[in-house]
């Protein structure tokens, strides 16, 4: 049943639903947002090249108020203020993420031939589904067990959330069909989907028993116009989970709420190459390395560049002199106006130029641990955020971690190989003294190829693919792997995450003690 309070957004709610419905059964749709920016769904370019000219575009776009054709000194000026007055006058990286991605004009769609196939969260209704995808996945559902690994002690709901303020997986619409699917087909639950942040608050809530982050990405919770409805909706998710509810998160769980730590190491000198420091692409976080389009390129810059009091924040005052700084050096003509002609160039200025790249090879990691979380009660919740991610078709065999758990039965047999995006995580974020690790990427098996595209890896080569935790009274189960959409059609990664989510909602009981004693790491 949808939930609304206008009979326009049921009549949206219902669109929606029937969407959702017509390609793999009914899920609610609490309520639907908009399209997500384009600009946030945009490639994962880096800072320069096509990131940057696609950041200067919609810059120029944004900043030519009066659309004469060119940007006055006065005109950046006033629109970097008006992201800052948006935000209450001081804005941090995830709120300029957001802010920038609503501001900023969509850029033109790529040539169909470019696109992929267009449908999914590929297509211009990112909330629907590929009909192909969801019938390899309903296929991979008929031969599993209708019969969940636990009994339910209630009928239980689920509220899954697919928001993303940074980069959005086109897996998003597919996750949510499946979480329905297989709830329906195993009687364990019924699923509710919403894209609005707003319904995780301490009322609506009431009403589920876990909550699911379909791969959310940045500050998803956040409002940047709005601080007091930011920290209602944080602590609105840390007392459910903490209450005694439950939550499950795939994949981008872990990119969310963390951003690029290196703008200290910069002012410090910090090594050329490095993240923040001169001559370094920008981080690949949650925000940094062109992920969000123009806004994932433009964020980390402006922070980078205009945090002068290294607090991870920039004032009203910085965001001025950010710009005065930026005409400075784009205005080389001294002409008190740039052209449009002339702006992309010459803001290419402002960028701060490619790192070497010794042997011509691809560049995925992006320099040391050096990322910071932004919502720490969070970070350690979800268990960690990540630094880097081999990409996507990237093979990678499983290792059991705890393979007497009732959450690891299906993984029986012969090593499972899957191909997708996998992550690491920092040193600092991910410890099994903080989570019962249930798998994990078995890296005896990697080549030294594939290990040598991770620069800075961590010294004991431990990356979890899934865990469990305790979090107060409530329970935490997390799966990595979700990115590409052909996992949702690998039976053990259904049957893991079927399992997962049981034990968030305490149907399935399971050791969840931290796999290292606390102390003894």
């Amino acid at each position: 049943m949808a939930i609304g309070t206008s009979r326009a957004r049921l009549a949206l709610a219902a669109g929606t639903a029937a969407l959702l419905a017509g390609a793999s059964g009914m899920v609610t749709a609490q309520q639907p947002a908009p399209a997500a920016p384009a600009a946030a769904q945009a490639g994962r370019g880096g800072g320069g090249g096509r990131g940057g000219a696609a950041a200067a575009t919609a810059l120029f776009t944004a900043a030519d108020v009066n659309k004469d054709g060119s940007v006055s000194r006065d005109e950046l000026k006033a629109t970097f203020q008006k992201w800052a007055d948006g935000a209450g006058g001081t804005l941090t990286q995830e709120q300029l993420m957001a802010g920038l991605a609503a501001a900023l004009p969509a850029p033109a769609p790529a040539p169909a031939a470019q696109q992929g196939p267009q449908c999914g969260g590929r297509s211009a209704d990112p909330h629907s589904v590929c009909p192909e995808d969801v019938a390899a996945m309903k296929a991979t559902l008929a031969t599993m067990s209708n019969t969940p690994p636990a009994k339910p002690q209630k009928p239980r709901k689920i509220l899954v959330l697919g928001k993303s303020a940074g980069f959005v997986h086109s897996s998003i619409p597919l996750a949510a069909v499946t979480m329905d699917e297989l709830g329906k087909k195993t009687g364990a639950w019924t699923t509710t989907l919403t894209y609005d942040p707003a319904d995780i608050n301490t009322e609506n809530l009431k009403q589920y028993d876990a909550v699911f982050l379909d791969s959310t990405t940045g500050a998803f919770l956040d409002d940047p116009n709005d601080a007091a409805a930011t920290a209602a909706r944080k602590a609105a998710l840390l007392a459910f989970v903490r209450g005694g509810k439950g939550l499950a998160g795939i994949h981008a769980a872990t990119d969310s709420y963390h951003a690029n730590g290196g703008q200290a190491a910069a002012r410090a000198g910090g090594a050329p190459g490095a993240p923040g420091a001169p001559g370094a692409p920008a981080a690949r976080g949650g925000f940094g390395g062109g992920r969000g389009g123009a806004a994932g390129t433009l964020a980390p810059l402006m922070l980078t560049q205009g945090d002068k009091n290294a607090d991870q924040k920039l004032s009203r005052d910085e965001i001025t002199a950010l710009a005065d700084a930026w005409f400075d050096k784009m205005d080389t003509a001294k002409a008190g106006t740039i052209a449009q002609a002339d702006f992309a160039g010459r803001f290419a200025t402002v960028l701060p130029p490619p790192a070497p790249n010794a042997g011509g090879a691809p560049q995925v990691a992006q320099g040391p641990d050096n990322q910071v979380g932004t919502w720490p009660e969070f970070n350690k919740m979800i268990g960690g955020f990540f630094k880097f991610h081999w990409v996507d078709p990237q093979e990678i065999t499983y290792k059991i971690d705890d393979p007497k758990s009732p959450l690891t039965a299906m993984f029986k047999g012969a090593p499972l190989v899957v191909r997708d995006e996998t992550y690491t995580m920092g040193m600092d974020t991910y410890s099994r003294e903080n989570l019962h690790i249930l798998t994990s990427v078995d890296y005896s098996k990697m080549s030294a190829e594939d290990k040598a595209k991770e620069s800075n890896p961590r010294s004991d080569h431990d990356y979890g693919l899934s865990w469990i935790k305790r979090e107060g009274n409530g329970r935490v189960f997390y799966m990595a792997h979700g990115h590409a959409e052909r996992n949702y059609a690998v039976k053990p990664l259904l049957e893991h995450l079927l399992a997962g989510v049981q034990y968030a909602l305490g149907d399935l009981k399971a050791d969840d003690s931290p796999s290292v004693k606390p102390g003894t790491k």
